[in-house]
């Protein structure tokens, strides 16, 4: 059974660029091995190995990427349902006043720095199904807290 991906129209849009701008890589890496090849003896030739490696590097994404996007399912957040779901961008208040936003995102797509977190974290598993104005609790390794839902968009 192939594994479905989701992922925000943004998201896949960002991969499909990834992906055509690795395959227009792989003619500068086919030069690259060309010219390290030209030098002369391969097996003490580093710059031949590098070239070699960088060129199964880029064919794995390539793969992985292509894997994606053929079983890829965007993420349409229902607009009348006030539930947090995937696709769902989450505004959060803590206790302290503090505000944090989050969008619930696939794991490929899960970029916690830039708030977009994946629904298999614990912080996402916590605010899924979650209506605005409930409290929720999220554990985290490093703490527990506890913030209400100010809205859900």
């Amino acid at each position: 059974m192939k594994k479905q991906y989701h992922l925000t129209k943004e998201g896949l849009a960002e991969l499909k660029a990834e992906l055509e701008a690795l395959i227009a890589r792989r003619s500068v890496i086919a030069e690259e091995i060309a010219t390290a090849r030209s030098q002369g003896d391969l097996a003490e030739n580093a710059e031949y190995h590098e070239a070699k490696d960088e060129q199964g590097r880029n064919e794995g994404r390539i793969e992985e990427l292509e894997n994606i996007i053929a079983n890829a399912e965007v993420i349409v957040a229902p607009k009348d349902d006030k539930k947090v779901r995937l696709g769902s961008k989450v505004e959060l208040k803590g206790e302290d006043g503090k505000v944090k936003e989050f969008q619930i995102v696939g794991t490929v797509e899960a970029d916690p720095l830039n708030g977009k977190i994946s629904d298999e974290s614990p912080i996402g598993q916590a605010l899924l199904g979650k209506k605005e104005g409930e409290e929720v609790e999220i554990k985290t390794p490093a703490e527990t807290a506890v913030y209400t839902i100010a809205d859900i968009a």
